[in-house]
């Protein structure tokens, strides 16, 4: 792990020099007060609600889908790390068709699209899932839509920005919100350990459903897809409240 920490930083520093800002440097600096009162406005509580959501069950296939696949389809050892390891490179083409569409489309319309993938990846595909193959398929479509999740931040840090000024909490710091994305999702990440392990103690359903629910990781699969779908729940920010014209 130390040779790789090392191989992975001497093939990436060097591009940094080559990346540009995404705005030109402004010839004025203006120093902005600290502030963070933004963390109490709907925009930003939404969407941290749904980072954490994400978090607590994006990891748990990740957890244990080598040893899914060796107990329940009697995987090699290179077969069962296959999952991982389509995952990892699905999600590396997901961040990037996710960073294009989050330039494009609205905040909300992105999460939905990586919601909905996970969801329906988690409870149909893998859910259902009789055979290696099929399971290989969740692993592809579950990288691409759940994996993509972290290329919406960037969105998300210029909605909460934004709408910080217009909302009367003053000037927002996209880089703070960043920091406290990634604080949500590590809260998340952190869950996901123990919770896992509450979700799959005893084998629950066990023989008694069909697929990968009757598994014993049925629950586990549940809550992932669950998760997936509820990660979605920023849609709330394009509901705007009725009016109620009175006669």
């Amino acid at each position: 792990m130390r040779i790789w920490a090392g191989v992975l930083f001497a093939c990436s520093a060097p591009l940094t020099f080559l990346v540009k800002p995404r705005l030109p440097y402004s010839a004025n600096t203006h120093v902005k007060p600290f502030n963070m009162r933004y963390v109490t406005s709907k925009s930003f509580v939404l969407h941290q609600v749904a980072n954490i959501i994400q978090a607590t069950g994006y990891f748990l296939p990740g957890i244990y889908l080598p040893s899914y696949a060796r107990t329940v389809f009697g995987a090699s050892t290179f077969l069962s790390a296959l999952t991982l390891i389509l995952v990892n490179i699905t999600a590396t083409i997901g961040l990037v068709i996710m960073g294009s569409l989050s330039d494009k489309l609205r905040v909300t319309t992105c999460t939905i699209i990586s919601a909905m993938g996970a969801a329906i990846s988690a409870l149909l595909i893998w859910g259902f899932a009789a055979s290696l193959p099929v399971l290989y398929v969740f692993c592809i479509f579950y990288g691409l839509f759940a994996g993509s999740w972290t290329s919406i931040w960037p969105g998300i840090m210029k909605e909460v920005s934004e709408s910080g000024g217009n909302g009367g909490h003053g000037h927002v710091d996209p880089v703070m919100v960043y920091g406290h994305l990634c604080i949500g999702r590590g809260i998340g990440n952190v869950i996901s350990g123990p919770l896992s392990g509450a979700l799959v103690m005893g084998m629950p359903w066990r023989g008694q459903a069909v697929a990968g629910y009757g598994s014993g990781y049925g629950i586990l699969i549940l809550y992932t897809g669950l998760t997936g779908l509820l990660s979605g729940i920023n849609f709330l920010l394009n509901r705007e409240p009725r009016r109620i014209r009175l006669e």
